[in-house]
């Protein structure tokens, strides 16, 4: 197996080192990311076990926490007050908002100033109001986020604050404000060539709405994967879902149920790949040693999975981060600015092995069997 080329990082990532984060620490030592704050804040009045706060600062130390980490200012803004507004269309749906957040809010604090969070909606009567409230409240900078990865037309009353401004997760055509966005297409591209490297080539995919940036961008990821290992591309093997645990469960009896069918499927994200383990347990199949599977989001489920999933951490923390420490207090009307766009690094666990037999062998032995 010839050993695969060295990818390329975001120079947004490989020039800073990683900072390391309550996230990182809880997951290390196994407990919850409010235990790790409470253990290395010392919070007053939280029973927490002694043998909790030993495994916590063993976890932070091996990571290479120092209490510097949390306090020490690392970057500060000339002509900039201390609060910053951070308004976003939705938080409920899904966990990438709270996390962005939480990743603004750990550079925020850093450097002494504080974050004022705001939903929004989008709605064309109150986002407005809202943005005017969190002008009034005295914020010195905005970051502005949807949850959805997508090109937007910034509304004109952003565009007149006159205070820095950073896009998070979306963009604009004309590339005026700074912004950062997920590398979905090398993410995409990770995913399958990691299956490929197992000796896969029969892989299918199953993705989220098609409307969705993220899910065309994964797709093409996956499809320059395959091009780039020669393998032809079979569009029977992409089956369009809806991001939903049934959704990955109908596609994959879809592709079990083809003539020849995949040895490794490619879920466009965890719920989806939580359908897909369900149905190929029912099936009578194994992860990974009859079907390997790959998730993407790296939701806290996805290490709870049996087998545990591989999958693709979605860059929100850093992102966070990456726009505080982008507000440019002086943003020159007219300049255009790349997107940035941050990883999305493969949390590699157990759920891919080689191939060792066609699947519709297995099936069909399956189904024989007494």
């Amino acid at each position: 197996m010839r050993k695969p080329k060295t990818q390329k990082r975001n120079k947004a990532v490989v020039d800073k080192p990683a900072r390391v984060t309550m996230m990182d620490i809880a997951a290390a030592a196994g407990c919850s990311q409010a235990a790790v704050s409470f253990v290395l804040n010392d919070t007053p009045g939280t029973r927490i076990s002694q043998q909790t706060r030993d495994r916590v600062w063993q976890a932070a130390r091996a990571l290479g926490y120092t209490e510097k980490t949390y306090t020490t200012k690392a970057f500060s803004y000339s002509g900039l007050d201390n609060v910053i507004g951070f308004a976003v269309d939705q938080l409920a749906t899904s966990p990438e908002a709270i996390v962005a957040i939480e990743g603004a809010r750990q550079a925020s604090w850093n450097a002494g100033n504080i974050l004022l969070v705001a939903q929004t909606l989008s709605d064309p009567v109150m986002e407005p109001k809202t943005i005017k409230a969190l002008k009034s409240g005295g914020i010195s900078a905005l970051i502005y986020m949807t949850i959805y990865t997508r090109q937007i037309e910034l509304p004109s009353y952003v565009c007149q604050l006159n205070i820095p401004t950073v896009l998070l997760n979306c963009y604009t055509a004309d590339h005026a404000f700074p912004a950062v966005v997920p590398s979905e297409i090398a993410g995409g591209q990770s995913s399958t060539r990691h299956l490929i490297m197992h000796g896969h080539h029969r892989i299918a995919t199953i993705t989220g709405e098609i409307w969705m940036q993220a899910a065309q961008d994964r797709l093409t990821g996956y499809r320059r994967a395959l091009a780039t290992a020669d393998i032809p591309f079979d569009p029977e093997l992409v089956i369009e879902g809806d991001w939903s645990a049934g959704a990955g469960y109908a596609s994959t009896m879809k592709l079990l149920a083809l003539e020849e069918p995949p040895t490794a499927i490619f879920c466009q994200n965890d719920r989806t790949a939580i359908g897909c383990y369900e149905a190929l347990k029912d099936a009578g199949l194994r992860i990974p040693q009859d079907m390997s599977v790959v998730g993407y989001d790296d939701e806290e489920i996805s290490r709870h999975l049996v087998p545990p999933l591989t999958t693709s951490v979605l860059p929100h923390l850093a992102m966070g981060q990456w726009a505080i420490e982008h507000l440019n207090p002086e943003h020159m009307p007219g300049k255009r600015y790349p997107i940035a766009k941050l990883e999305c690094s493969l949390v590699k666990r157990h759920s891919v092995a080689a191939p060792r037999a066609k699947t519709r062998q297995i099936l069909d032995g399956a189904q024989t069997s007494p």
